[in-house]
């Protein structure tokens, strides 16, 4: 097929098909959206001859709509991630912390989503109340069959690509545990932390799991400390991302008070807009503003009604709000007012 500059009617003949699809197939909401989809998957089909290369794409698609399909009923209920070590034995420190873990989230009103495997993972879904957990399976070539503590069936995903299974693990989740483990339970834990050092992920809390008398933790913390921070790759702020805890009950506190006043932040051209379950007092408005200038541009921390965009999409409008001109840059210092702000008045 000739490209886009050489098909002439061609293209304007593909274009209608395009928006014929899209009418039919996406609510007038999402239509654009939808035909920016098709515009782009047709390209793909123009420019590559790789076989390969499409294989990529479909799979990505597939796993992408299927685990939106199966999450879509549930994005009302907070979810907690269980990160672990896929080799620890039922009787580990670590496993059965994390079964603990699972049972006591999940009475809050939680839901939990591991990996799926065994282990960590298989502590996860078997301390989970039923039907409150997800599984998100990893297909390998050894280690990782889906553990039998997996409730229900329609809750297991398995994914071919690590890519857009970590995608599925931070998009439909609101925090993240991290147990004992190898490099992918690292490679998970730097993951979560750079996406929101960074800002591309919401903020959350991330909880590293120690059990009593490990180490493991502390360790990894002494490196991060002395090498991270002590050769300025990251800023001393950068550490208030994550908390050590050794206690299940304080990590499940811990959460809790994270959602306690906090609801969630939405940028929006230039705001960063944060709904809260609950109003402010005055004082504690004060104390924000006086505590966390240095990370905004100009103006101050106030109180709002819904900007246009949530309006528009009917985004929380119950909720009290408030509204700054953050810097997009201190995103660690953002989260430490966000703790401020579950403090109270």
């Amino acid at each position: 097929m000739k490209n886009n500059k050489e098909s002439g009617n061609g293209d304007k003949a593909l274009k209608g098909l395009i928006d014929e699809l899209a009418s039919k197939a996406a609510t007038e909401e999402t239509r654009e959206l939808f035909r920016e989809i098709l515009t782009a998957a047709v390209k793909l089909g123009m420019e590559s001859g790789d076989k390969a290369d499409l294989k990529v794409v479909n799979s990505t698609l597939k796993e992408l709509r299927y685990s939106f399909k199966v999450f879509s009923p549930y994005r009302n209920v907070k979810k907690a991630i269980i990160f672990g070590s896929a080799r620890s034995k039922e009787t580990s420190a670590e496993y059965k912390m994390a079964e603990e873990f699972a049972s006591k989230i999940t009475k809050k009103g939680f839901m939990v989503v591991t990996g799926g495997g065994p282990g960590v993972m298989e502590a996860g879904n078997r301390g989970a109340e039923p039907g409150k957990d997800f599984a998100l399976n990893i297909r390998l070539p050894f280690e990782q069959e889906p553990n039998p503590y997996i409730d229900e069936k329609q809750r297991l995903i398995s994914f071919k690509y690590f890519f857009t299974r970590k995608l599925i693990f931070i998009k439909e989740t609101d925090a993240t545990t991290l147990f004992p483990g190898g490099f992918g339970t690292n490679d998970e834990g730097f993951e979560a932390l750079t996406l929101i050092q960074t800002g591309k992920s919401k903020p959350r809390p991330i909880i590293l799991m120690e059990p009593p008398g490990s180490t493991y933790w502390t360790d990894w913390d002494r490196f991060v400390r002395r090498q991270l921070v002590g050769e300025g790759y990251v800023s001393k702020e950068d550490l208030n991302l994550y908390r050590i805890m050794s206690d299940v009950d304080q990590a499940v506190k811990h959460i809790e008070d994270f959602y306690k006043v906090y609801h969630s932040v939405r940028y929006v051209r230039g705001l960063t807009v944060i709904r809260l379950n609950h109003e402010l007092s005055p004082k504690k408005l004060q104390h924000l503003n006086r505590e966390f200038k240095d990370i905004l541009v100009s103006g101050e921390i106030k109180p709002s009604s819904p900007v246009k965009e949530e309006i528009r999409k009917g985004e929380h409008l119950d909720l009290p709000r408030l509204v700054m001109k953050f810097n997009m840059r201190n995103f660690a210092r953002l989260c430490e007012m966000i703790h401020e702000i579950n403090k109270g008045s």
